[in-house]
């Protein structure tokens, strides 16, 4: 049976178990936080987080008028996760920040526009389905080992970082999902995996082909501001 969610639309993925804080300050979004923290006590103050496919995360500033709005309607990826919140902090001037756990995964079935000032939508849960449990202990071991060596790549406090590494299949899946240096593409599609095995089988080949990149950079023999270009405004 399908859930009405609120929800968030950010240029990032959220995964389960991963921290997210958040600075509110749009009013739709300030609205949405009251509404949250409104609701009786015992009932999860959580709202969808889903990644943005096309478009901006704030809608722009009116221009002058007769001129074209600066971006179009935001189009969003039909995954998302949940944000609980955990911890609320009232601006004086009504602004908020909050910190937010990732709960559970979801799919959009349905959005609506018009009912709130933010977007909600009909959303079907994605839980983590059974079966591949063996296979992804198998898997976990490997991606453990592989991150530990791609962490000495990117962290000068890797080592410290290793040793609070988990050991359970799927924590570790969504922890490398978010904190490998990955595109958005990417951690959507990591999100998107169907169970633990599958989303441990993509990491094997996302670690090995950033670390590789990774060394590759540090071999070129000039320093990097000379070969850099600029970034492509499309």
């Amino acid at each position: 049976m399908n859930q009405r969610l609120p929800m968030f639309p950010l240029g990032t993925v959220l995964f389960p178990g991963l921290v997210l804080p958040l600075h509110i300050f749009e009013e739709r979004y300030r609205e949405l936080v009251r509404h949250l923290v409104g609701l009786p006590d015992g009932t999860p103050r959580e709202f969808g987080v889903v990644a943005i496919r096309k478009g901006w995360e704030v809608r722009p500033a009116a221009g002058p008028p007769g001129t074209a709005p600066a971006s179009g309607p935001v189009t969003l990826h039909e995954v998302g996760c949940t944000a609980e919140i955990r911890q609320v902090t009232e601006l004086p001037d009504g602004r908020f920040d909050i910190v937010t756990v990732g709960r559970r995964r979801f799919r959009i079935a349905g959005i609506d526009e018009q009912t709130e000032p933010y977007l909600t939508a009909d959303v079907e849960w994605l839980p983590e389905p059974a079966g591949q449990e063996a296979v992804a202990d198998l898997l976990a071991p490997r991606v453990l080992a592989l991150f530990r060596r791609y962490l000495t790549l990117i962290r000068t406090d890797s080592a410290e970082i290793a040793e609070q590494l988990p050991d359970d299949p799927t924590v570790l899946s969504h922890l490398v999902a978010a904190t490998a240096v990955l595109t958005v593409t990417d951690r959507q599609s990591l999100l998107c995996a169907p169970d633990t095995a599958s989303r441990l089988r993509a990491e094997l080949r996302l670690l090995s082909r950033e670390a590789a990149l990774l060394r590759q950079v540090r071999a070129v023999p000039v320093p990097l501001p000379e070969i850099a270009v600029p970034a492509s405004p499309n």
